[in-house]
């Protein structure tokens, strides 16, 4: 674990700088920032005691681990002086240039981000961060160093502020940094956030790994002379070295019920060899002499990892009987494990490094931007987090075109999910799947190395609705979702065009002059919209009346009715802020009548109807009174608690004349006034109508869960009349 240096200087940095960047017009400008931010900072000390510069310098001094350009290392050592210096943005411009200018105001941008939260608001903090990162990937990595530093420094902090970072940083940082595979920051982070979040857990092993340290190392040391002796009686070219394992590795296997004795590879090697066939040639050998144990196998060089990790794992029983784990992989593979999508920074690429960078975050993000696409299409925060959820935490699987191309999947993904991976097209146009060359329908459920052939038809109507039904990824139910979106678009274009061409006729207006220039100008202005289409798709979705169209046209007063339901359907974020029962969006002072066939209380999903001269009547959504409408309903909601309103339950029990005393002491129980009751009698049993007045929808179903409790009682339910 790396460790914060306090006495840390810029000579240090530099030195440590000019091992990777020679050119002195670059080393130049990463000394101007140095001094440009000493002096911003001069006066102002960390709650370390330490001079405030010397935070900076460490988030340059870390970013060198993974060869940062001089943008970056200069971005870095300025990225504090926009929030804490009162330096503007224009101001770094003109001294460093628009690039650098950037990368300031983008770490500065993400520094304001609350990043902690419930479920939801972490995902939706990790969607905001993707989007301030669309200009240039080096602002996460900034971030990523300088919550390093920050958390090297964390034991400054109180108990609950270390808990609360911790959390923050392994909850949306190390995914983020796992990700774009930056490998020797993200296990510093864990290691941390372990450290403070289960200090117990973490000292624990700490102090278990020291206790076997030397024992290790013996071993290690054997085995370690024993493969190389083995690689080079077959001449291959390599260096090895026995590999530290991840305290939090070790602690999340710990955590899954393992022993401290059965994790394999606390006993670890590390062999890097020049070419990929060297790789699997090294492992051939390796195995003609060690045994390897069985399903411990994993070729990450021909399937790589979404973060571009390759590697050959194996795990043998070595010398002494006891297993050791071995990885093999080329000294570039090594270079792109440890620093992912900063890799890019240690080699000359076509074009520039920053686009190549800029690329390849886009494919390894795509797991949060598939985040963003789905806030998009789900409005309910309780479904939005759970199909998070299952995005988020999944296992996953690889199977292969007809080609032999990798295509990564969550388990349970079917070959519908495997066609929109593979083009937009091919999903629209899947009528059926071969697998390993047998066909199966198309909820049948991949596993990995499933070699996968799409069928599709050109003359096929498109993706069934049944599919959303079916399919594992939100890129393949989004893109399902447009295309109906679509094709619900060209409808409602095509229904409104239609109810107003009709209208048109009942009044005997002529197209020519209702859609002459001027005048349809000015109506599409006063009903604020944009186009003829825009007002066709309305029309057609029901979102405003060929009534109000017709009468602004004219110039006629619209009704009131007709006011509430224009301003209902636009979904006004605006909400009544009277102490109304009912809120109707963005609208004030409107009657409001709760429906007296069902008598909704507060809990209960309501739906307004707009009654001509009479307001809003409020239903619930299960009425039946309401289910035959349509074109006058909008959406209301709960404003707040309040005493006692009426409703009706229905209760069925046998033919006793003690129930109803038991039924009104539940009642009594419950602190719920009984208004009125009806008891008809018949044969079976009686049954009983009341009417009761409740404060919420949860005090009464508790009334009606003790009611069920009566023994002679058969049945309660909410009554609709």
């Amino acid at each position: 674990m790396s460790k914060h240096q306090k006495d840390l200087t810029i000579e240090k940095l530099m030195d440590k700088i000019k091992t990777y960047i020679t050119d002195e017009k670059e080393l130049s400008i990463i000394d101007r920032a140095y001094k440009f931010a000493f002096e911003k900072h001069f006066g102002q000390k960390r709650l370390t005691g330490e001079e405030y510069i010397i935070h900076p310098l460490n988030v340059a001094y870390i970013l060198t681990r993974i060869s940062a350009d001089y943008e970056t290392l200069s971005a870095a050592l300025l990225h504090d002086v926009v929030e804490d210096c009162n330096v503007s943005s224009s101001e770094i411009e003109k001294e460093f240039g628009h690039n650098i200018a950037v990368l300031v105001d983008g770490v500065t941008k993400i520094n304001k981000l609350n990043l902690s939260g419930t479920t939801e608001a972490l995902i939706n903090n990790q969607r905001k961060i993707i989007v301030g990162l669309s200009e240039d990937v080096r602002v996460i990595i900034i971030k990523l160093a300088d919550r390093l530093n920050n958390m090297q420094t964390l034991f400054v902090h109180s108990e609950k502020k270390q808990k609360a970072t911790a959390r923050e940083t392994l909850d949306i940082l190390t995914p983020i940094a796992d990700r774009l595979g930056i490998n020797s920051i993200k296990q510093d982070l864990e290691e941390y956030c372990l450290r403070y979040l289960n200090p117990s857990e973490y000292y624990d092993i700490v102090e278990k790994l020291n206790a076997t340290k030397a024992e290790r190392d013996n071993s290690v040391a054997k085995m370690i002379e024993s493969v190389s002796d083995l690689l080079n009686k077959h001449d291959i070219k390599h260096e090895i070295f026995g590999r530290s394992k991840s305290i939090y590795s070790i602690y999340k296997k710990l955590e899954k019920g393992k022993r401290f004795s059965e994790i394999y590879d606390l006993l670890a090697l590390r062999i890097l060899v020049d070419t990929e066939q060297d790789c699997y040639q090294a492992l051939g050998i390796i195995h003609s002499k060690f045994r390897p144990k069985p399903k411990r196998f994993k070729d990450y060089i021909a399937m790589p990892k979404t973060n571009m990790y390759q590697s050959l794992h194996t795990t043998v029983f070595g010398i002494d009987g006891q297993l050791y784990e071995i990885q093999i992989r080329t000294y570039e593979m090594d270079r792109v494990a440890e620093y992912g999508i900063a890799s890019h920074w240690s080699y000359k690429e076509k074009g520039s490094v920053k686009a190549v960078m800029q690329n390849e975050m886009e494919q390894k993000l795509q797991f949060f931007r598939a985040i963003m696409d789905l806030k998009k299409e789900q409005d309910n925060p309780e479904d939005f987090v759970n199909t998070v959820k299952k995005e988020v935490f999944q296992n996953t699987i690889y199977v292969f075109t007809p080609l032999g191309d990798v295509i990564e999947l969550p388990s349970g993904s079917t070959p519908i999910d495997f066609a929109y991976k593979v083009h937009t097209n091919v999903g629209n146009k899947a009528t059926g799947a071969i697998v390993n060359s047998n066909m199966v329908p198309l909820d049948y459920k991949l596993k990995s190395d499933d070699i996968v052939k799409i069928i599709t038809n050109n003359n096929s109507s498109g993706p069934s609705r049944e599919w959303l039904n079916i399919v594992r990824t939100t890129q393949a139910k989004n893109k399902i979702k447009a295309f109906f979106n679509k094709a619900n678009k060209e409808e409602n274009l095509k229904k409104g065009e239609d109810v107003l061409s009709k209208e048109l006729r009942k009044q005997k207006i002529s197209n020519d002059d209702f859609f002459a220039d001027d005048k349809i100008k000015k109506l599409l202005s006063d009903l604020k919209f944009n186009s003829v289409n825009e007002l066709y798709g309305n029309l057609g979705s029901g979102k405003i009346s060929v009534n109000a169209v017709i009468d602004t046209y004219l110039k006629k007063e619209i009704s009131k009715e007709e006011k509430i339901l224009e301003k209902a359907t636009k979904g006004s974020e605006k909400q009544n802020t009277n102490n109304s029962l009912i809120g109707v969006a963005g609208i004030d002072d409107i009657k409001i009548n709760l429906a007296s066939c069902c008598n909704p209380v507060p809990g209960d999903r309501i739906v307004g109807y707009v009654t001509k001269g009479y307001g809003v009547t409020v239903h619930r959504m299960v009425c039946p009174n309401v289910s035959r409408l349509d074109e006058r309903l909008i959406e209301v909601k709960w404003n707040i608690d309040c005493s006692k309103l009426p409703t009706n339950i229905l209760v069925r029990a046998s033919n006793d004349n003690n129930s109803l005393i038991d039924i009104i002491s539940k009642a009594a129980n419950n602190d719920i006034p009984v208004r009125r009751f009806n008891n008809h009698h018949s044969k079976e049993d009686d049954a009983i109508e009341m009417t009761v007045l409740v404060n919420n929808k949860e005090q009464l179903l508790k009334l009606m869960n003790d009611i069920k409790m009566i023994p002679e009682v058969t049945d309660v339910e909410r009554l609709i009349k």
